[in-house]
């Protein structure tokens, strides 16, 4: 892609947050969401493959679809009340209707059906900011609305998709539908908590924005889309691969590593708030996500493709540009952070 048309792409994909980020009036983030989903457009359809443009139109069409319920629910809502700022939301359908167009555009279950779909039909780098930078204006419109959100709805949609989440990604062999499935259960998680903590929603949105980035970024380096090609990654880069394989842990919640803070607090929050067995529930569903990260682990490190060659593995004498690595072990050593490091 020509340099000055990705310069002014990108710029546009910050002009469109950064727009929803600092907006008080609901037109004006419309218009930010707006921006940024014509921005990654032409990111989605730069290889032109079937697939890369089967994937961008069912990106636009749920998006547009969701912009225009954003649309109506902020027309219903100033019609009622008099007032187009974001802050006073208290009509009950209005609150409703946007919580479900802002849910569609993350991607929560049950409206997470183009999430997987959309992902698998990109490049990494475009699922890289799919996954992370795409998501920042939908999450801090739904933070700015925490407190006139429908509790029940939000417990609900946030346990549908952390069983959803685990439950699709568990027979996929494919790398980035296994990320997309794993994007779905951590925002269930968001979702479950927003209400009754936001601060806790803060703190798991960054931890998943930053493991996310790390799994990412070491498929990129490995160049592996798939099982398959994961399992010839250990001979290319060994060391990065060891990280992955905690990076991955840390991704799927187990302790001590940073990715089972914000499950741990969460749940805690949730036994305070008398909500105990929808946090066994919620615990439980998390099971299902993990079965399909220790796969990978196996896949990664138990398993070696063929090799009938006996001479030294090529990754001792490519003089490939590997200047990306010691980024990536940078970004590996956060999400492998010991928890009770950060408390």
């Amino acid at each position: 892609m020509n340099p000055y048309a990705s310069s002014m792409i990108i710029s546009s994909l910050a002009i469109g947050t950064i727009t929803t980020l600092t907006s008080f009036h609901w037109i004006l983030a419309w218009i930010g969401l707006e921006i940024n989903t014509l921005a990654i457009i032409p990111l989605m359809t730069k290889n032109p493959h079937p697939r890369s443009i089967e994937a961008s139109t069912k990106y636009f069409l749920t998006q547009a679809a969701a912009s225009a319920l954003i649309l109506f629910a902020s027309t219903l809502n100033a019609w009622l009340l008099g007032e187009w700022t974001i802050n006073n939301f208290s009509n009950p359908l209005s609150t409703t209707l946007m919580s479900i167009a802002i849910l569609t555009k993350l991607g929560v279950a049950p409206f997470h059906f183009w999430l997987p779909e959309v992902l698998q039909g990109l490049s990494l780098q475009t699922g890289l900011i799919l996954s992370t930078w795409q998501k920042l204006a939908p999450m801090a419109l739904l933070l700015q609305l925490s407190q006139t959100l429908n509790l029940n709805l939000m417990l609900l949609l946030g346990l549908t998709s952390t069983l959803i989440g685990g439950w699709g990604g568990i027979n996929q062999t494919q790398t980035r539908k296994i990320l997309a499935f794993s994007s779905i259960a951590h925002l269930g998680w968001m979702v479950a908590i927003l209400k009754l903590s936001p601060e806790l929603y803060l703190l798991n949105f960054s931890l998943y924005i930053i493991m996310t980035s790390t799994l990412f970024y070491m498929f990129l380096t490995l160049n592996s889309k798939n099982m398959m090609q994961l399992t010839t990654s250990w001979p290319k880069i060994p060391t990065l691969t060891a990280f992955s394989l905690l990076s991955l842990l840390s991704l799927s919640g187990l302790p001590p590593l940073t990715g089972f803070l914000p499950k741990w607090l969460i749940a805690q929050e949730l036994v305070k708030q008398n909500l105990t067995l929808f946090a066994l529930l919620i615990l439980m569903s998390t099971l299902l996500s993990l079965f399909f990260y220790l796969r990978l682990m196996y896949v990664i490190s138990l398993t070696l493709a063929p090799n009938s060659s006996s001479s030294s593995p090529t990754w001792l004498f490519k003089k490939k540009n590997y200047l990306s690595i010691p980024l990536l072990l940078t970004l590996c050593l956060l999400p492998t952070s010991p928890s009770f490091f950060i408390i």
